[in-house]
């Protein structure tokens, strides 16, 4: 019998740098059925070289976007207290650090996933992690595994995921999951810039994603919203209720009667006769 899936709630930029509305996305990714929730921690001075910044005042504006770290804490405890995982991107050396006594998990971006040295950082916190293979080759994304590994990190997961923003379905190319299990023999899932419903169901039902990463955001306010990458939570639950609830029907493969048929054999047809029900049963009903 195939796991459910797990579900993680990306957060990203849309939580305006106020703590309410952080906590806010930690209730709606536990009341719409995820497994985690899923912010991030860069500063813009160690995300982008200091020629970009100093010509583009859309890069700079990305200073709204930082979270900020007192968050951490607080986020934590809501985690905990609603009963699901914390998990946060690193997008600095120094993050990883920061981040150990708070996540459950970390979550490599694949804008960073050539950056060697932060899978290795990650790996030797002995911590889980996820990471994304938007834009990857093959071998690119071989060798971050291998590098991980070499680090001393055990628990790897890694997402097929297509950096457009939002992706159609026909651009998603899912069977790159079933590629890349293959290739590395771990753990393997999709991180979704589709807001497909459909998209979501092929990735698990007929590519085996164990894991599955979304967008989120509360109310179309979010900072990256209006790209058209992110669910709304009224969108995405009936999807995650859905797509967990399939995974009961799979049952354990074995074929004999269930639970809710054995009170119909005795009325198939018997094979001295062809008629319904058995001799047995009609036997009880003579004089009745």
């Amino acid at each position: 019998m195939s796991a459910k899936p797990y579900f993680i709630a990306e957060a990203s930029s849309n939580h305006a740098r106020d703590l309410g509305r952080c906590l806010a996305f930690v209730d709606a990714a536990a009341d719409i059925g995820c497994d985690a929730v899923k912010f991030q921690l860069f500063r813009i001075e160690e995300l982008f070289a200091p020629e970009i910044l100093a010509k583009s005042e859309e890069h700079r504006a990305r200073k709204q976007w930082e979270l900020p770290e007192e968050f951490l804490a607080p986020i934590t405890e809501h985690c905990r207290k609603r009963g699901i995982a914390f998990s946060c991107t690193p997008f600095f050396m120094e993050a990883v650090d920061i981040l150990e006594p708070y996540v459950d998990f970390y979550k490599v971006a694949s804008y960073e996933l050539p950056w060697t040295a932060l899978i290795e950082a990650c790996a030797k916190t002995g911590k889980p992690l996820v990471l994304s293979t938007g834009m990857a080759t093959l071998d690119e994304v071989t060798s971050a595994a291998a590098a991980f590994r070499a680090a001393g990190g055990e628990e790897l997961t890694l997402l097929h995921c297509v950096s457009g923003y939002p992706a159609p379905p026909e651009a998603c190319n899912l069977a790159a999951i079933e590629t890349i299990r293959v290739a590395t023999g771990v753990a393997t899932g999709w991180s979704d810039h589709s807001r497909d419903p459909a998209v979501l169901a092929r990735a698990i039902h007929r590519f085996g994603a164990s894991m599955i990463e979304f967008h989120l955001d509360l109310d179309e306010q979010g900072a990256e919203y209006k790209t058209g990458h992110c669910w709304l939570p009224h969108e995405i639950k009936p999807v995650i209720d859905g797509l967990k609830r399939i995974q009961d029907a799979d049952g354990s493969g074995e074929k004999a009667p269930t639970t809710a048929e054995i009170a119909d054999r005795p009325w198939r047809a018997d094979p001295s006769d062809g008629l319904r029900p058995t001799l047995e049963v009609r036997k009880t009903w003579q004089g009745a």
